[in-house]
């Protein structure tokens, strides 16, 4: 494959829009369309910019997860404490702030920061990274008016139910299915997979 040219087709408030053309294995154009949080100035830009982060979040021995309505699918789904870095804020920042922010909860230790990832490779450049971390203190709601979240903390037994019944991100559902049959959590919380 073989990046033409790409041209941005719309400038909304949270994502830009580009048509990308391309010349495919078989010779012929391929136009592709993909959605961008920052502005790519050019196809070297393409997926260079770390935009959020993902927060996989124990409290002794439960995950928290959130039920939270997501207008994209029109429904309630089961996700993890997840959002967008601010201009000028550091990683660590970030995840507190989102924490707090979706969960009034704080964070007690940060185990381990994966590198960053594509968060939907089939159509958006948006990097993110996964934290893991341990979080304290008590459920508080100060989301915004466009936000509707419900916190809990879930113990094996109730991930697993969840996983049976309920829909999920696909990034929550893997986290959950982890944390359910194996002990990567554990090896995690102990500091071994830094």
């Amino acid at each position: 494959m073989k990046l033409l040219g790409m041209e941005k087709v719309k400038d909304g408030k949270y994502l830009k829009n580009y048509e990308l053309t391309y010349i495919n294995k078989a010779g012929k154009e391929k136009k592709y369309e993909i959605v961008s949080r920052s502005e790519i100035t050019g196809p070297e830009a393409i997926g260079q910019r770390m935009s959020g982060v993902s927060i996989v979040a124990y409290h002794e021995d439960k995950m928290l997860l959130l039920r939270e309505f997501r207008m994209g699918v029109n429904r309630f789904v089961y996700n993890l404490c997840a959002g967008m870095i601010n201009d000028g804020e550091a990683l660590e920042e970030c995840i507190q702030r989102e924490l707090y922010e979706e969960t009034g909860l704080n964070v007690k230790k940060i185990r381990c920061i994966l590198p960053p990832s594509f968060a939907a490779v089939a159509f958006s450049d948006v990097k993110t990274q996964i934290a893991f971390v341990d979080v304290e203190g008590s459920f508080e709601d100060h989301t915004s008016e466009n936000e509707q979240i419900t916190a809990c903390f879930y113990s094996k037994e109730e991930v697993r139910e969840l996983l049976e019944t309920e829909e999920f991100s696909s990034r929550a559902q893997i986290a959950a299915y982890f944390f359910t049959v194996s002990d990567m959590s554990d090896r995690i919380k102990n500091g071994i997979d830094k």
